[in-house]
This record gives structure tokens, sequence and C-alpha cells, in this order.
């Protein structure tokens, strides 16, 4: 959900630390990791969807709207990026601020 901030449209984040708290409480959560393979051949989040950034308006059919997307890159640029056009199509995003560059929490 973009909020409105001054007259400007800030997009909803989360924290990486709010985003381990989730995981290590066994609450359901829904991760699309946009990095390129390479990228996420590095690690990523247990259990996020690897869909890239380029690909994103391709793969948006095989998402549900009635759930909510929290978007993951590298450093949250590019997840800012997929959440502001997931969010255009009507499905609900939230981008991970500060991306992988500040995760701390377990990778695979």
């Amino acid at each position: 959900m973009a909020l409105s901030k001054g007259g400007r449209l800030v997009m909803k984040e989360i924290y990486t630390f709010e985003v381990e708290a989730l995981l290590k409480e066994k609450t359901a959560i829904n991760l699309i990791d946009v990095r390129e393979a390479d990228e996420v051949q590095a690690g990523k989040i247990p259990n996020a969807m690897h869909i890239p950034l380029g690909l994103v308006e391709y793969k948006m059919h095989d998402l549900d709207k009635s759930k909510e997307y929290i978007m993951v890159c590298r450093s949250g640029a590019r997840s800012s990026k997929a959440a502001m056009l997931l969010e255009s199509h009507g499905f609900k995003v939230v981008n991970m601020a500060g991306g992988m560059l500040e995760w701390n929490g377990q990778t695979e």
C-alpha cells in the first residue's frame, strides 16, 4: 500500500529484523526475492520464491491477489520497483528495506 507523505507516494516497508521475527514466530509470510540467479545462489531467505525483477511482470499471474507479498532484493531498490509494479496491478505488497545487505537471519 503506497502511503501519501507530503504529496508523494511512499511504499509500505518492513525492516529485516521484523521479517526475521515473523519467521522465528513461524508466521506464514510470502517472500519474493527479485535478485538475479547468481545472487540467489549465494543465499536467500528460506522459503522465499525467486522471481527475477525482469520476470515479475510475466509471472504475476501465478500470484494470489488475496495474499500479501514481501519483496526482497540486494539493497531494497529493485524490490521497490517490483512492489510498485505489483501494487499497480492490485497486489498487496511490502518492500523489505535494506534488502539482503542488512539481512542477519538464516539463508539457504
